[in-house]
């Protein structure tokens, strides 16, 4: 019997800090969580990431929060956003600009490639003009 021998059978992780922790990595894949910052804030998001190798999964797990994706053709930026609900799936294909705004209760389970964080990103800072356009959409999104 395998408990006889007090094995740990179950593993359990979770996030209590502010921000963005990996926690669960294992050789192509890892879990991480994105608790509110407020880089991440509904109308303080200055940025867009793309990963070129790797889809990124997201499920809510509390709060508020707005998944973005962009498509971003030099200076021109259009949006596609929902606001997410709890327990629900939402994939950004590799190669999509994205990010999340969030509201201080919001919590955030990311599933992707291995190491993803570390070497499969890019930045695209954004424009004033373009992040007022951004902020108001949100706003929208969650009338």
């Amino acid at each position: 019997m395998v408990n006889d021998m007090q094995v740990k059978l179950i593993e359990t992780y979770s996030h209590k800090g502010e921000g963005y922790n990996p926690f669960l990595i294992r050789k192509g894949w890892q879990v991480a969580q994105l608790n509110y910052i407020p880089e991440q804030g509904i109308n303080s998001i200055l940025k867009i990431d793309v990963h070129p190798n790797t889809d990124e999964a997201f499920i809510l797990l509390a709060g508020t929060a707005v998944l973005i994706a962009a498509a971003r053709l030099t200076n021109n930026i259009s949006y596609e956003m929902t606001n997410m609900e709890q327990g629900v799936v939402y994939n950004i294909p590799r190669g999509t600009w994205h990010n999340i705004a969030m509201k201080e209760d919001a919590q955030v389970i990311i599933i992707e490639n291995d190491n993803t964080h570390q070497n499969d990103f890019g930045y695209y800072y954004l424009e004033e003009s373009q992040k007022k356009a951004l902020y108001q959409q949100i706003a929208n999104e969650l009338k």
